[in-house]
Order: C-alpha cells, then structure tokens, then sequence
C-alpha cells in the first residue's frame, strides 16, 4: 500500500522504528488510565514483532510529521474465517473526527479482501470509551461469566486480573 490520504493526513503501513513512536504516545492519548499498571500494560501489548510481522494488516496515520493514530491488526493464522483488531489509538485532539472510524473500514476491507467474514477485538473492561466506540462500529460484545456496569466481562482474560470485554462483528 502506498501512502493514502485521509482529511489532511497520511495513512501508512508500520515499519520497525516506529514502535518507540508509538510507545512513546501512549500515557499521553490514554491519560491516567488505570494508572502505572495501565501504562505497564499498554506498553508491553505493542513489542517491536507486531512492527515486523504484522504490519499488512495495521496502519500509521501522520499529520505533518506527527503521529496522530494507529491501528495494529492481523488475520487469524488459526480460524481462517476472522481477522482480529489487536491494538487502536488516536490522539486526544483527533477523537471524533472520523479518524478511528477510518481505520475500522480500512481493516474490515483489508479483511474481506482476504476472504475474512469475521473481525474480533477486545477491550479493557473498565474502557467505558472504547465499549461505546466498539458498539457504534457494529461489534456485539460476547457474553461473559461476569458484568462491569452492564458490560458483560471475560474474567482474566489476558492473566490474572486483567479482564476484557471480548466483541465481535461479522462483515
């Protein structure tokens, strides 16, 4: 893929150096989201491989030079029929204005070009944001053993502790 422009910025595939860029965005666009272990977490779920060998699935989105969004996804090597949404962030200033939306129908394409019927993502259970966006993007959150204010919650999910709200979206 070649550079594609979206509303004044540019849209690209991910390359190996550009993991410390977006690692280093991070605590800034979630802000003091679940704190220290929030920034220990999110840090370790994005290592250098998925910016060597993930990267026809995910894209890097710049204005000016300045990394403003990130989607890092893949499709399923094990369940031939789905594509999974691994990692999404957008710059505080950038939410609502379509960005995130952009870079869903990007990966769903990009997924029903490889013959994928099936998108799943996941999200921190106390994401109240990102549940929302996720429902307003056609994703149905799974049912879980567990609710977190109506959410319904896969109980460690990711380890011990870290519960998720699993989501799915046929294309």
């Amino acid at each position: 893929m070649s550079n594609i422009e979206f509303n004044g910025m540019w849209v690209r595939h991910p390359e190996p150096d550009d993991q410390a860029r977006v690692l280093r965005v991070l605590d800034r666009w979630w802000g003091e989201f679940e704190g220290s272990t929030g920034s220990v977490q999110r840090a370790l779920l994005l290592p250098r491989l998925y910016f060597q060998h993930f990267t026809t699935g995910s894209f890097l989105v710049e204005r000016d030079g300045e990394l403003v969004g990130f989607l890092i996804g893949f499709l399923s090597q094990t369940r031939m029929d789905e594509s999974y949404i691994h990692f999404v962030g957008v710059a505080p200033e950038e939410q609502r204005s379509g960005l995130g939306a952009f870079l869903y129908q990007r990966f769903f394409a990009y997924s029903r070009d490889h013959g994928r019927s099936v998108v799943r993502a996941i999200t921190s259970a106390a994401n109240v944001g990102s549940f929302a966006f996720h429902t307003r993007m056609g994703f149905t959150a799974e049912a879980g053993p567990a609710e977190l204010d109506g959410r319904p919650v896969q109980p460690d999910y990711d380890g011990p502790g870290l519960d998720r709200v699993s989501f799915v979206r046929s294309l």
